[in-house]
């Protein structure tokens, strides 16, 4: 523990059960006041439950939260922000019809003492006076939903801001970030920082927690395993205490690889609303990484190839072969599958359980006489379930009650047992802990090992560099150019990415 009277948050045995199974048990530990303090730990390991106890969304079984030293009892979100503690969620909570300063003073307009209505000139002035604090590249009257997904978290950084924040929680704000992007979130948590702000940040991003914490506590399986001074840990360390075994830390594949014959060619390809010819190749048993910031047209040209948007004009050739894909059904019985970006809306059916959200892509094997055998789903999950361990390994829960990293692995599960030769990924391991990660980038090696053709998105340019054997960079719908893995570096990916010269 650190010293008492510069502690801003002390949590004091703090246990959590929810219908018998144990979210966090007895933790305890200390937040200094004016410090970047980083909480991680894999999917399920308590951290989301210990920010929703201290956002007064839960009630802990038992223990006690020390606020400036006192005792507190945190009995709603509305007492947390009292007391001036502030989240900024991962799912994004703005109403995305509304404008930015709709959305910052949501709840507390300024408005006419008579009148009770609202004062709209004040209301944007109150709220380009905390976006100037975030040095911001967008107005107060943008609407919401015309903004990027960075700059709709920094949206919410300044509402948070506007709540006057003495201790501002993050989680997972920089999931959908390119690096520049995360740069410049550094540089308002650090300016945030020096005004006093208690930042606690979350994140699986490992590389950002060296870079931007002082001291990092972990959590696993519930437990509080240690805080660490930022300082005497290195990643492969702290990779072990997350997961309590070693894994190797990098994202190299050490598996042979037999990069063969072109797959699949894409010709002149020019998306349905307009703009640039696009083409690539992708060759068998290869991983071809595709870089570029946010808004370069990397997801958009997926969803063509994958049949989930039409084409202005333009060749898809399989195997030599030029196909026509109309529809995502075209795509795969083609042998192209796709994990998307928003796994939430787009991966699962949230309402079904792991069993037959695994089993959706293949129901033609499961049936017998045009009847669905629920005996064949079960045995076909239960083999998904075990190979990509699937935790909790359980055929009948929903998939949406699973953490980000089991999600992820269900979605992939719908492909895993299918004769799938081109797999796409766009951001595969966002939002995932360290050990999910490493598992689906340990899937995509055995893939390409196995001869399949894998196509990555990512903005994690660590992972980009890692598992790609040749990069394609795009920028604002264009390919700009491409490199192979022995001549890529962070910086001519960011050079390119951003088309300087």
């Amino acid at each position: 523990m650190g010293d008492k009277n510069n502690s801003i948050l002390k949590f004091k045995n703090i246990s959590k059960t929810f219908y018998g199974i144990h979210a966090l048990i007895n933790v305890g530990f200390d937040v200094r006041r004016g410090e970047v303090h980083a909480l991680v730990g894999e999917n399920g390991a308590g951290k989301s439950t210990l920010l929703n106890i201290l956002t007064g969304v839960y009630q802990p079984d038992s223990g006690h939260i020390y606020f400036n030293g006192k005792k507190v009892d945190i009995k709603n979100p509305a007492s947390a922000i009292k007391l001036g503690i502030n989240i900024v969620y991962q799912e994004l909570q703005l109403v995305p019809e509304l404008t930015v300063g709709q959305n910052i003073l949501l709840g507390k307009e300024p408005k006419h003492k008579f009148t009770r209505t609202i004062r709209w000139g004040e209301l944007y002035k109150q709220a380009s006076e905390a976006l100037d604090l975030l040095d911001v590249d967008f107005t107060s009257r943008d609407i919401v939903s015309t903004l990027s997904t960075a700059q709709m978290h920094i949206t919410e950084i300044a509402k948070a801001i506007k709540g006057k924040s003495v201790v501002l929680l993050l989680d997972e704000s920089t999931s959908s970030f390119t690096s520049v992007e995360t740069e410049k979130l550094f540089k308002i948590i650090r300016n945030l920082k020096r005004s006093g702000t208690t930042i606690v940040y979350v994140s699986h991003r490992l590389e950002e927690v060296f870079e931007i914490a002082d001291r990092i506590t972990v959590l696993r399986d519930g437990k509080y395993i240690g805080t660490y001074p930022v300082q005497d840990m290195n990643k492969q360390s702290l990779i072990k205490l997350i997961v309590g075994r070693d894994i190797r830390g990098d994202m190299t594949s050490t598996l042979e690889k037999n990069i063969g014959e072109v797959v699949l060619e894409v010709k002149d390809v020019i998306p349905s609303q307009g703009g640039s010819k696009l083409s690539f190749y992708l060759r068998r048993g290869e991983i071809l990484g595709f870089a570029g910031l946010v808004g370069s047209g990397r997801t958009e040209l997926m969803r063509i190839l994958f049949g989930a948007d039409p084409k202005k004009e333009g060749s898809i050739i399989i195997r030599n072969k030029k196909i026509k894909i109309k529809s995502p059904a075209g795509a795969i019985r083609n042998g192209i599958a796709l994990m998307p970006e928003d796994r939430k809306n787009q991966g699962f059916v949230p309402n079904l359980s792991n069993r037959s959200n695994i089993c959706l892509s293949s129901l033609k094997d499961v049936t017998w006489g045009g009847i669905v055998s629920h005996n064949k789903m079960t045995k076909k999950a239960r083999e998904v379930i075990n190979k990509l361990r699937i935790n909790p390994p359980d055929v009948e829960k929903q998939t949406r009650d699973l953490s980000g990293g089991n999600q992820q692995k269900v979605v992939l599960g719908k492909w895993v047992s299918q004769n799938f030769q081109i797999i796409i990924f766009d951001e595969p391991t966002r939002g995932i802990d360290v050990g999910a990660k490493y598992e689906i980038h340990k899937l995509m090696s055995e893939f390409a090992a196995d001869g399949r053709s894998i196509i990555m998105i990512s903005s994690e340019l660590p992972e980009i560099l890692g598992m790609s054997d040749r990069i394609i960079v795009m920028h604002k719908g264009k390919i700009i150019g491409e490199l192979m893995k022995h001549e890529a570096s962070e910086e001519k990916i960011l050079k390119m990415a951003m088309k300087e010269t």
